[in-house]
């Protein structure tokens, strides 16, 4: 339990304080006077005063906080301060600063895949036939354990990923397979059949598929720093994608929200992680860092995404929302994070009391 606490507050402390940072930088870039840089909230157990800046290093380590001068559009501000105030900036420095800190959420993820990649480069399954199913399509076509898929339909293919998603995005048509087997090149047609299969998200659907599986080849890739970064980008992109995925169906019911964890359940993952490794640690901070700037951009009053929200508003108006509404705004914000709080640790303590 220790060590899955002592993990569970290096891994947030890292998210928020890139998080934290991304607002502080952006904020100093356009002028703007912050006032505390903060990682926690509560009492203070340790502060330094640099300049304006009181830094902060709080108690409840759920959190962490900048307090910008004149962030609070109803505060007075003396003439002299006015250029340090965040109100009396323009539209789009405000913006720019609020969603700095999710942007910068994205961009220590791309950093640690960057790390990764450039250290232990990347793997793959070539797409090499372990075992055909009996009565499958390509059973009836002819192809074999051990044959190499080099192409479907004239596009290369280099792993396994590749050919599952040219025959997955087929719809069931037939598609000219050239296969390497020992060193013969082969022509094979194969028309693909609507499979019931399972998703990562435990849905049963219908896909088309062939009939074979891996044989497990699976080939390290070094790469140099360019390739990294590129892989880096793409990675990063797809958790965004499959992230917010799983949110759209968790909305729609399709996937239960008992799947919603909390700090439990983080601190247990995180304790996990850090048995198995530096890397996998690294890779589990990426995650909860991308999901953290998902989250913070969602159009919830008190969180990054409502301040933008506003911002829009003010766009599109031409005047900023006035205090009343920004207030119940806030308030309505509030209540639906602590609703949510509730939930994920009443979910977190299930799984304990279920033994998961």
């Amino acid at each position: 339990m220790g060590h899955s606490l002592v993990a569970f507050v290096v891994v947030l402390g890292v998210l928020i304080f890139f998080h934290e940072l991304g607002h502080f930088l952006v904020a100093r870039f356009f002028g703007v006077g912050v006032e505390t840089f903060s990682l926690g909230f509560g009492p203070k157990i340790y502060r330094k005063k640099i300049g304006l800046t009181e830094y902060c290093l709080s108690i409840i380590p759920l959190g962490g906080y900048v307090k910008m001068v004149g962030e609070d559009p109803s505060t007075q501000i003396p003439d002299k301060d006015r250029s340090l105030s965040f109100t009396h900036k323009r539209l789009y420095q405000k913006s720019l600063i609020v969603a700095a800190g999710p942007i910068f959420n994205f961009v220590l993820a791309v950093l640690i895949f960057y790390v990764l990649f450039q250290v232990s480069g990347s793997y793959y399954v070539r797409p090499v036939v372990g075992t055909v199913a009996d009565d499958s399509p390509a059973l009836s076509a002819g192809v074999k354990p051990g044959d190499l898929i080099t192409a479907i339909d004239g596009v290369a293919v280099e792993s396994w990923d590749e050919m599952v998603a040219l025959i997955g995005n087929s719809r069931a048509e037939k598609l000219d397979f050239l296969i390497n087997r020992s060193g013969q090149t082969l022509n094979i047609p194969i028309v693909p059949e609507q499979t019931t299969a399972t998703n990562i998200f435990g849905e049963s659907i219908k896909k088309p598929m062939i009939g074979i599986s891996s044989a497990g080849d699976v080939v390290h890739e070094r790469l140099n720093p360019v390739e990294a970064l590129v892989q880096s980008f793409v990675r990063t992109w797809e958790i965004i994608k499959l992230t917010l995925l799983s949110v759209g169906k968790i909305f729609t019911g399709s996937v239960s929200a008992k799947s919603l964890g909390g700090p439990i359940m983080i601190a247990q993952m995180a304790g996990q992680q850090a048995e198995a490794g530096m890397a996998n640690l690294a890779f589990f901070i990426a995650m909860l860092s991308i999901n953290l700037g998902i989250i913070n951009l969602f159009p919830v009053p008190v969180l990054d995404g409502g301040h933008l929200l506003f911002f829009g508003l003010e766009a599109l108006t031409g005047k900023p929302a006035g205090e009343r509404l920004r207030e119940r705004a806030n308030q309505f914000g509030i209540v639906l994070l602590l609703t949510l709080m509730v939930f994920v640790f009443y979910n977190d303590i299930l799984r304990i009391f279920n033994g998961e």
